[in-house]
């Protein structure tokens, strides 16, 4: 436990007296980088967060979303990377039972969740197997047990994640807008904990997470139980219908140290506290280790002293325990006891509100020496290289993840996993569409563009089924922020998010920030992940496949930004080029043009073009509708960037040849760009420059590579 120069001035011109070890303990977790958001909080307010779907109350966890009918979704994300590079199967596993816990704390049924996952080079790298294989298991056992559906999500390897992994987890909440839990307290209010017991796991926890990972400190890593988990879940909605609630809050990083404090500050309360209430896994706990611990499936409850008995009694009917630990004053004070003896008192807001950091940025040096193309050609066929980027580890189907979740349950998933977005059907006859991207590769060449890209590839995926963004969640990953060009990358990502968000008008409505994301190998490369949430008002487009004579119509422009690509990368070894950019303008006009064609009915099925380029998603396709393909890539660019560039804000339109007419005239009219490229038909995926053919593929082969080689990589390395 250490405070930085600047803190302990904050203290003594604050406090004026000397601390006591428990206040050290509460002050430690609270401002440590992982609760305060210290050198990111002023900076995240730039992010528009408003807008005619997002409800704004004070306290929430998650984001909530109108959508119409006296209905909401809640949204949230939330990482356990150094928990899970440690122990992946727990860490994964309490990731989940975490942003669940948000998404109930503003009184909503969580009913999905998505994940993006990152890991070394599996290939060639046992550990990273090791650690891939126990995180995508601890994620499926935890939703499994819970009968929530993990419905999509993506998953990236990259060496720069060695012997590391970073591990995102949202959840979707959804409910009746009158329910929502409207975060208030009375003077004389019972503070209640409720849930699992606690214990050493966890203890210090969020200063773990705030500190380059050195070593396997496991007494960090807390432990799951998504039964009692579930028992609490329907305990707490029981308790909204009894109208037995007036605020609520889950226990995760700093545990009691940070609940407390952060409920008192936003509801302008103090909160009275005695650690002898609370119940207990290991007796011999001390009071700052009771504080600090991050133990799991427990929540925070403000509530009315005449519904205590109503509370116990739906606690006792599932079996949870229910501790009185505390009561609402009004001296906005955060007075925590050990039975007669006071060992902390402070203003609750001087907890809250850490002393924030003005970190120094500079443009990181790699940037301006990193290559304009690789120095010499591949040798292989461009058939040869299709086959292979099938079989790599980024692109190959990931169907061996998805298979372990159960996706189903609950009975809301319209569309599955392994297609654009996923989509949910909803209680007012609407449906929700939600997807997760990100691409470290195009990150690390250029920050800005990188960023906007995942953003703007996850409003594609979105679009592909029908549905109009209403809103995003981001999460902000990258290495030790003291470092002035590590922070440069993390300003850098953030204004690109920011300025396409008022572009689009899709407002911000929750995120996380995880800093000293670093390897013996040095820092990651800058990961941010996007989710966006997109709103069906009818039918979503259900993915069909491609039939014989089905025509190709791309949207969108094929451009030379080769940088960052899986083509570069896999194929070359080599790291530089021009990242692809994203035209504002063009963006939002292809969306608009898309989700038109979809509204009148014209288009069989939409496939965004992103990760391998226009060879890899036409190759998806004929894969999906066991059916060949014609393909004419004539254009002014090279054949090797048509097939492979990464180029943002295309669409692959699969339409009937009777329709082909009218949407050319719809698209012509709103001068989208787009272009006739090639039919459905035969057993071969041929793609064509002219009168030269320069790739020729069986799809059968291609299936092959792309649906068995992650499953192979994982089992026989």
């Amino acid at each position: 436990m250490s405070f930085q120069e600047h803190e302990k001035q904050h203290i003594e011109k604050n406090v004026k007296r000397k601390l006591t070890d428990t206040e050290l303990q509460i002050l430690a977790a609270e401002w440590s980088e992982h609760c305060s958001y210290k050198s990111s909080k002023k900076h995240l307010r730039m992010l528009p967060t408003t807008g005619p779907n997002v409800i704004v109350e004070k306290g929430y966890d998650s984001g909530v979303l109108d959508v119409g009918d006296g209905f909401v979704v809640t949204v949230h994300i939330e990482s356990h990377n150094h928990p899970s590079a440690v122990e992946p199967f727990g860490g994964a596993a309490t990731g989940v039972g975490g942003v669940i816990r948000d998404i109930l704390s503003a009184g909503t049924r969580p009913i999905a969740l998505f994940d993006g996952l990152r890991f070394g080079n599996i290939e060639n790298d046992a550990h990273a197997r090791w650690l891939f294989k126990n995180a995508v298991s601890g994620i499926a056992d935890y939703g499994n047990c819970l009968g929530i559906p993990t419905i999509g999500g993506e998953v990236e390897f990259d060496d720069c994640y060695k012997n590391y992994a970073l591990v995102d987890v949202a959840a979707v909440g959804f409910g009746k807008k009158s329910k929502l839990i409207k975060n208030h307290a009375n003077v004389d209010d019972l503070v209640l904990l409720i849930g699992g017991s606690t214990g050493r796991d966890g203890v210090g926890g969020s200063q773990f997470a705030s500190d380059a990972l050195e070593g396997e400190d496991r007494s960090a890593v807390q432990i799951p139980d998504p039964f009692i988990e579930k028992l609490i879940i329907e305990a707490i909605l029981e308790c909204r219908d009894a109208n037995c609630i007036n605020a609520m809050k889950d226990l995760g990083g700093g545990g009691l140290s940070c609940a407390i404090s952060e409920t008192a500050e936003s509801l302008g309360i103090g909160i009275e506290l005695d650690v002898k209430n609370v119940h207990l896994r290991e007796s011999d706990l001390s009071p700052d280790e009771i504080m600090i611990s991050e133990s799991q499936e427990r929540m925070l409850i403000i509530s009315d002293p005449n519904n205590l008995s109503k509370i116990k009694e739906i606690c006792d009917k599932f079996r949870i325990q229910c501790s009185v630990i505390g009561t609402v004053k009004e001296d906005k004070m955060m007075h925590v006891k050990n039975g007669d003896e006071t060992i902390a008192l402070l203003p609750a807001d001087f907890v809250a509100r850490g002393p924030l950091v003005d970190r120094e940025k500079s443009k990181p040096e790699y940037l301006s020496k990193l290559p304009s193309s690789p120095s010499s050609k591949s040798e292989m066929s461009f058939s040869d290289i299709l086959l292979k980027l099938l079989s790599s580890p980024n692109i190959a189907s990931k169907h061996w993840v998805f298979r372990q979740y159960d996706h189903e349950v609950g009975i809301r998933t319209v569309i599955k996993p392994g297609f654009n977005g996923s989509v949910l059907r909803l209680d007012n006859g609407k449906f929700l569409s939600v997807k997760i991207d990100g691409n470290p590769k195009h990150c690390y060449i250029d920050p800005r563009q990188g960023a906007i890209g995942c953003f703007e590839e996850a409003c594609r995926n979105v679009v592909c089924t029908g549905a109009t963004p209403i809103g995003m969640v981001d999460h902000l990953q990258f290495g030790n922020p003291e470092d002035p060009e590590i922070f440069w990358t993390f300003m850098e990502s953030i204004e690109g998010i920011t300025d396409f968000a008022k572009f689009l008008d899709v407002p911000c409505v929750g995120g996380k920030v995880s800093f000293y994301n670093e390897t013996s190998e040095g820092p990651i490369k800058p990961t941010p992940l996007i989710g966006v949430l997109g709103l069906i008002e009818k039918s979503p487009l259900l993915p069909t496949p491609p039939s014989n004579d089905d025509v190709i119509l791309l949207v969108g422009e094929t451009k030379d930004e080769l940088g960052g690509s899986e083509y570069y990368e896999y194929i070359h070894n080599f790291i530089g080029g021009v990242a692809p950019k994203v035209d504002f303008s063009e963006s939002k006009k292809n969306m608009k043009s898309v989700l038109s064609l979809i509204s009148k009915n014209l288009i069989k099925s939409v496939h965004d073009c992103s990760k391998g380029g226009l060879a890899i998603a036409i190759s998806e396709l004929c894969i999906f509708g066991k059916i060949g393909c014609k393909i004419d890539l004539s254009s002014s660019l090279s054949s090797e960037k048509m097939l492979f560039s990464e180029s943002h804000s295309r669409y692959i339109l699969i339409v009937n040849k009777n329709n082909l007419d009218t949407i050319k005239s719809i698209l012509s009219d709103v001068q989208c760009s787009f272009s006739e490229i090639g039919i459905f038909s035969g057993d071969q995926i041929i793609f064509e420059s002219g009168s030269n053919q320069i790739l020729e593929l069986r799809v059968d082969k291609a299936e092959n590579n792309y649906l068995n080689s992650l499953g192979k990589i994982i089992q026989n390395g």
